[in-house]
């Protein structure tokens, strides 16, 4: 039981904070906790500069996600 919430509360902080770095692991095949702890040790080692690579794919999955689901070009919406 314990280990059900674990698994659950670990779902919610990969989903939940932005959700970059699961499906950049899916991607490559490597689990996300090894991405993570790459890039947690990486931003101390550049002092924070990954954190901008972070919010780009961040910016650039949200888009693709609202592309797909409204199935058409959102730029040019107003």
């Amino acid at each position: 039981m314990f280990s059900r919430e674990v698994n659950d509360f670990k779902n919610l902080i990969e989903d939940g904070l932005f959700g970059v770095l699961k499906p950049l692991g899916e991607v490559l095949g490597i689990e996300s906790q090894k991405i993570r702890l790459f890039f947690i040790y990486i931003s101390f080692l550049t002092l924070g500069s990954p954190i901008f690579i972070y919010m780009t794919t961040y910016f650039v999955l949200n888009i693709n996600k609202y592309i797909k689901r409204k199935k058409r070009n959102p730029i040019w919406d107003f």
